[in-house]
């Protein structure tokens, strides 16, 4: 053999030994192999557990219990304590009923007192202001005994409260009546042995319209620089140098002042992240009571001879 056959022998065979093999690891043909995947692969069902639902709190829930609602004052904030409290709002209510009421509604409150010839006290009166929030809200009832006005302070979570009945569920015009102190007594007396008013399940809270008479001055406020809805003869006694003084305390922008309305109340969606923690067991509270007064309207039918 010549040599340049050799070399033509050796120069085909050497390319073929030390050829770089491609070796590809994935489809040129997508389309078709995830058509032929799903074809072939039956659907698996659906293992992943269904996402828990969220308790619906009704809407009126922030005007029935406005004592949950935290302070809207940043600095008076704190939520370890809020919650604590709420616990203990919650196990209070499970001890005594604290039903359903409104500024305007009539009350009869019985607590222990020591002074007492039975122990207790029971008082009957209107609602005339509600504040504060937590462990530490408050309201007042005013009535007019032996032509004398009396008003007691009570705090909502006392220990010290053993019953409280709505006697009449009704709201009125105004946020506050501290002007019932200057009206005529007829519009603050209650009888003490008043019996509750029912009102229909499901029935809207009514809104007594009345407009009270104030007696002349000198009162304890200057009600003619409040607005109030409730009073109907402010006008018979102001004269038109307390008109001018009322006209120049008066500030009408601050009805557009979107962040003074802001700082003073509670938004919306923290409003919700606390009425859902405390749904439960207030909506477990308001079925006990519907039963206690199903109970107590249930007449025993007299067996007849």
């Amino acid at each position: 053999m010549s040599v340049n056959g050799f070399c033509r022998i050796v120069g085909k065979k050497l390319p073929q030994q030390f050829a770089y093999k491609r070796i590809v690891t994935f489809s040129t043909k997508p389309a078709q192999q995830q058509q032929a995947a799903t074809v072939s692969t039956p659907s698996l069902p659906n293992t992943n557990p269904p996402a828990a639902r969220k308790a619906i709190v009704p809407e009126h829930y922030r005007f029935v219990y406005p004592e949950f609602l935290p302070d809207p004052k940043v600095e008076w904030r704190n939520t370890i304590r809020e919650k604590l409290e709420r616990l203990d709002m919650l196990n209070r209510r499970g001890q005594v009923d604290l039903p359903e009421f409104y500024v305007g509604s009539i009350l009869a409150v019985t607590s222990s007192d020591p002074h007492a010839a039975g122990k207790t006290g029971r008082f009957v009166g209107i609602c005339i202001h509600r504040e504060r929030c937590g462990l530490r809200a408050r309201f007042i009832l005013r009535n007019v005994i032996d032509h004398q006005g009396m008003e007691v302070l009570y705090e909502l979570y006392d220990p010290t409260i053993q019953k409280v009945e709505v006697l009449r569920l009704e709201k009125r015009l105004d946020d506050s009546l501290f002007y019932l102190r200057d009206a005529l007594p007829e519009f603050s007396s209650f009888d003490e042995n008043m019996e509750a008013e029912h009102l229909e399940e499901g029935a809207p809270v009514p809104v007594n319209d009345i407009k009270v008479v104030l007696r002349p001055r000198p009162w304890l406020e200057r009600w003619e620089r409040q607005n109030l809805l409730g009073v109907a003869n402010i006008e018979q006694y102001i004269k038109d140098k307390h008109r001018k003084s009322a006209a120049k305390v008066q500030k009408p922008w601050e009805k557009y002042d979107l962040m003074k309305q802001y700082r003073a109340t509670i938004p919306e969606e923290e409003q919700k992240e606390i009425f859902a923690e405390v749904h439960t067991e207030l909506h477990t509270l308001e079925l006990q009571r519907k039963r206690n007064k199903r109970k107590r309207s249930f007449i025993n039918p007299k067996q007849l001879a």
